[in-house]
């Protein structure tokens, strides 16, 4: 955030303001966490984690599957 701010010249308090919090909004709202199992920090915070992981999940094993079937198929 630091070198963000650095980047850039804001002549009034309130436009630096806007800045510091659209940086936070993005980094807890769409700033996906590797250490959090690449989910948001408002997702773990309201608790939609294990539902989107488990969604993840769905769609990887739905995709292997299909996958599996192409080879098969081109295989053949």
């Amino acid at each position: 955030m630091k070198n963000r701010i650095l980047l850039e010249n804001y002549f009034l308090p309130g436009d630096l303001e806007r800045q510091i919090s659209a940086f936070v909004d993005h980094y807890n709202n769409h700033r996906y966490h590797e250490s959090l199992s690449n989910l948001t920090p408002a997702d773990v915070y309201h608790g939609r984690g294990a539902r989107i992981l488990k969604a993840r999940e769905e769609i990887k094993t739905q995709t292997i599957r299909k996958r599996r079937l192409q080879h098969q198929a081109a295989a053949a």
